[in-house]
């Protein structure tokens, strides 16, 4: 799909919906008249009810497969994605505010579709409006030379004025950031007034995705894609078989407890670091975890001498790692935890040769920590702040390896 579509689509949009309504209120989505359902044999129709007409555009994405749709700002209260989807040609969609007065769909392809039409139609009389897409399948050659978003003033973050180019790691390729959302299938995880913190972990691992591909220099995988269970000592193999350059667990956990709030980031410690450490390390750890180098012909004090050997090369990097990625939290205005920085005995975090860190984006059991964690515009801004402080880590550990290489 060329990108002469997605202009034309944008103006129209801004044309025809502005002829027929007034942007001034907030539009609304109508969940009643939503839907993704299969259409024809390959096809899949997107139609989106709303209160009134807006602008909007769509492009696609590569690496993963993405269709992003982009709104002047909607109210997505209501809609369900179990109602919403029912298409297994979309393997997942995601909706929430992307910038201040802009809202973001993204729907995750199962294979290369294009759309073949748009067409946003607006009642005179209600003023309500229907967006409806139709999407068909393509080759993987169309989809890529047609990937990508288009630079757009207005619908787009601001170019930032003092960002220095990522450092590539050694040989030139990207630095390979391991995702891992915490618990999932059978392990919930956290629970409260609905929510629960596999899913919650999730959404934030695809959003964080989104923002480190965009910032560029980065390629990413997660240890779960979907809501299925997978072990602790799946997600290390899955970072090494993986070639990962940073591992960072998302969690989001209860403490029944005192009264914890706030953003931390958790660094392997053989002790827990205080009470509080001590009894989130209790409700993740399940054995420990020899990772990173193939031990199996080594007895046990080879072992013990080749894995201190690693660690101590690893844990000052992933001692900057943890501070990089709490300053950048805190300057996105967090809120952050009264000590941001702490230890714990987490098996996750037990990668020799990886930095490794567990980023608590806040507690459940705190009402306002709660409120933030399901705000996609919340998220958004740590999103960016874990960004930028990745990218700030990736320029001092390249200084630092090169000082200590001399």
């Amino acid at each position: 799909m060329s990108r002469i579509f997605y202009a034309f689509t944008l103006i129209w949009a801004l044309t025809s919906a502005a002829f027929a309504h007034d942007f001034n209120a907030l539009a609304r989505v109508l969940p009643e008249q939503s839907h993704i359902a299969n259409e024809g044999r390959s096809g899949v129709r997107v139609q989106l009810g709303l209160s009134q007409g807006v602008p909007y555009r769509v492009f696609t994405l590569k690496d993963p497969y993405r269709m992003v749709l982009d709104f002047q700002e909607v109210d997505w209260t209501g809609l369900k994605r179990d109602g919403f989807l029912q298409s297994e040609r979309i393997s997942d969609v995601q909706y929430g505010a992307y910038v201040p007065g802009w809202s973001r769909m993204v729907l995750e392809l199962g294979a290369p579709l294009m759309v073949s039409s748009a067409d946003m139609r607006v009642d005179e009389a209600s003023g309500q409006a229907v967006l409806a897409l139709h999407l068909t399948g393509t080759d993987f050659d169309s989809f890529v030379a047609g990937a990508g978003a288009p630079r757009q003033p207005g619908w787009d973050l601001p170019e930032p004025s003092v960002a220095p180019a990522l450092p590539l790691m050694e040989g030139g390729r990207p630095v390979h950031v391991m995702l891992d959302p915490g618990h999932g299938g059978i392990d919930p995880g956290a629970k409260v007034d609905g929510s629960d913190e596999k899913t919650l972990m999730l959404t934030f691992a695809r959003e964080l995705r989104e923002a480190l591909l965009r910032a560029g220099g980065f390629e990413v995988s997660l240890t779960r894609g979907d809501d299925h269970f997978v072990s602790l000592e799946r997600r290390i193999a899955l970072a090494h078989r993986a070639g990962a350059d940073v591992f960072i667990s998302l969690h989001a956990d209860i403490l029944s407890e005192g009264r914890a709030h706030g953003a931390a980031v958790y660094t392997l410690s053989d002790e827990a670091s205080d009470v509080a450490s001590v009894k989130l390390a209790e409700r993740h750890d399940r054995g420990d975890l020899i990772s990173g180098i193939d031990l199996s012909g080594t007895d046990d004090q080879v072992t013990d001498v080749l894995l201190d050997m690693a660690r101590r090369e690893t844990k000052p990097r992933t001692d900057a790692l943890a501070q990089a990625l709490a300053d950048g939290m805190a300057q996105q205005g967090g809120p952050m935890n009264n000590r941001p920085i702490r230890a714990a005995s987490f098996s996750v975090l037990k990668a020799a040769d990886i930095p490794s860190v567990l980023v608590e984006l806040g507690f459940l059991s705190s009402p306002r920590d709660l409120k933030n964690i399901r705000d996609a515009q919340w998220r958004a801004r740590i999103a960016t702040g874990l960004t930028e402080g990745l990218i700030q880590w990736r320029h001092e550990d390249q200084v630092r390896r090169a000082l200590i290489g001399q």
